[in-house]
């Protein structure tokens, strides 16, 4: 169960009501009108908790669990605990969410601007927005409607934030044109300069970065995550974006829409990332390449080469997941003959 000190709960709802919710199907002999009052994992769910199953290796703990009802493929609803109520998707964590979201749905900030913030005379704050104490926001920044502004973030100059935003505790954000509905986590860094420099024996020579950072709509930004501005192209992340904790996005970086990059990437600048690409932790890439729409990058991989749609790569240097798990095999086989 979710800690009342921290998360509200709505409802209770029906288990009809959470199929609609959820774009499920209730399964045969399961009560409609059954009532459930929030969502728990299987293993501390309850009889008024609902869970899901998404995985068969947890198979084991949805034939033992206590939950009321239960989120599954149609394939394993065999395997459920006599009298559960059972919802059928083929995509059971996506319908959790759904349901999930219903119980515990986002909260529109309560309109407030602290008197220990600082705002600049000449910045635009929209009706319904929050300010917490320490923040600062900029001469000329335009903060949109119902956004939040954690303790202690900084705003800076001319930047513009869309509609419904939540920036976290000690986020500072420059040079930037923030969507609507974007979330940035505590202490993320938008903006600041590119590492640009025109190297030579006299000394390595600063490049002015005079781009920005262009966030579109429905973006998440982990906590501590940081984002070059452009040189003179802007870094943009596209609408619908996932991005973890400590990611690193250099200058002039474009990344499409709908991608998702784990925790510790790297990117260095200019490399562009068409819609739909998938990266795993640690996984590093160098400039001016060109990834393809839906690639996947395996974690810890070292991209030195572009990537073609729908490619997947992995290792340093990353080359197709079929040559490198056939590498490791004889890899294998090598070690195993000179071990007899």
């Amino acid at each position: 169960m979710p800690d009342p000190r921290f998360f509200t709960v709505a409802g209770p709802f029906t288990v009809s009501r959470l199929a609609e919710i959820s774009e499920a199907k209730v399964g045969a002999g399961s009560d409609p009108d059954r009532v459930l009052r929030d969502v728990a994992p299987l293993e501390a769910a309850g009889p008024e908790d609902l869970s899901f199953l998404d995985n068969r290796r947890y198979v084991g703990a949805f034939t033992a669990t206590r939950a009321g009802a239960c989120v599954v493929q149609a394939e394993m609803a065999d395997k459920a605990p006599g009298g559960m109520a059972l919802l059928l998707t083929e995509e059971p964590y996506r319908a959790y969410a759904r349901i999930a979201q219903a119980f515990h749905p986002a909260v529109a900030p309560e309109p407030w601007i602290s008197p220990a913030a600082i705002v600049d005379p000449t910045a635009r704050v929209a009706p319904g927005c929050r300010i917490e104490p320490g923040a600062v926001v900029g001469a000329r920044a335009e903060i949109g409607a119902r956004t939040s502004i954690g303790a202690n973030a900084v705003i800076g100059p001319g930047v513009v934030i869309g509609e419904d935003c939540a920036i976290g505790a000690g986020a500072t954000i420059s040079h930037s044109l923030i969507g609507r509905r974007v979330t940035m986590f505590p202490g993320a860094r938008l903006g600041q300069d590119g590492f640009g420099f025109a190297m030579g024996p006299a000394g390595h020579l600063k490049v002015p970065q005079l781009g920005r950072v262009i966030v579109e709509d429905d973006v998440e930004i982990g906590a501590n995550t940081t984002i070059d501005r452009g040189a003179g192209p802007d870094t943009v992340i596209g609408a619908g974006t996932k991005i973890d904790n400590l990611v690193q996005i250099g200058h002039n970086v474009q990344i499409g829409p709908g991608c998702i990059l784990v925790a510790q990437v790297g990117i260095s600048g200019s490399t562009k990332l068409g819609p739909f690409v998938a990266i795993g932790g640690q996984a590093g890439l160098t400039g001016h390449l060109q990834i393809g729409a839906g690639a996947r990058i395996a974690a810890q991989s070292g991209v030195m080469r572009d990537i073609e749609p729908g490619g997947a790569v992995a290792g340093a240097p990353a080359i197709a997941f079929k040559e490198f798990w056939r590498q490791c095999a004889a890899l294998g086989r090598l070690v195993r003959r000179r071990a007899e």
